[in-house]
């Protein structure tokens, strides 16, 4: 058994199927919940920062960060549970987060990064919900999968080059001039027009 694999073992969730359903590398995985957990403490950091902004009157700085702090305590229910054992439903609420498809937690992440962004575009905003919206990426990354193999992307590549030479019209490569249908010879537009027709 591999360093990663104890690792893995150790930081499994309890109820965790021992064998990943998906093909996930895990180190994609621990870059998404890390930068989940740290990026959401950074974020509830520097929302109660941006918050400091109602002392001169900037109102829209105050429900930006408010936004990035409430952004930031969601995110962290979600990927460290543990920080958040005092209340009832948050386990509940990260398991069922949990089984659900990648691209589900992704869009929800990068969603509730940008309003604090547009609210008051600082510097605090900008780095805090980033953080959270680059959580976000991560977790799109790895709804779209594993890279296909050099072998896998070479055979596909042969297969629809031979589908297109023995079918012009589904290959990878048809356009609409390789395509169209000739047009008929009627003669010159200038003839038709001075004939009086």
């Amino acid at each position: 058994m591999s360093l990663a694999e104890k690792i893995g073992t150790i930081m499994q969730r309890p109820g965790q199927d021992a064998v990943p359903k998906d093909d996930v590398p895990w180190w994609m995985k621990y870059a998404g919940r890390g930068l989940g957990t740290a990026g959401s403490l950074v974020a509830i950091g520097l929302g109660l920062w941006n918050c400091v902004g109602i002392v001169i009157g900037q109102v829209d700085c105050l429900i930006g960060g408010m936004w990035q702090m409430v952004a930031g305590a969601l995110v962290i229910v979600i990927e460290a549970p543990c920080c958040c054992l005092f209340i009832d439903f948050v386990q509940n609420f990260s398991d069922w987060v949990e089984k659900r498809p990648y691209w589900n937690r992704a869009a929800l992440y990068c969603v509730i990064a940008l309003p604090a962004i547009f609210l008051c575009p600082g510097l605090g905003s900008i780095f805090g919900s980033g953080l959270i919206f680059t959580t976000g990426v991560i977790y799109g990354l790895m709804a779209l999968g594993r890279k296909a193999t050099q072998e896998e992307m070479i055979s596909n590549a042969e297969r629809e080059t031979n589908a297109s030479v023995s079918t012009p019209s589904s290959g990878m490569r048809s356009t609409l001039v390789d395509n169209a249908v000739p047009m008929s010879i009627t003669g010159s537009p200038k003839a038709a027009f001075d004939s009086g027709v």
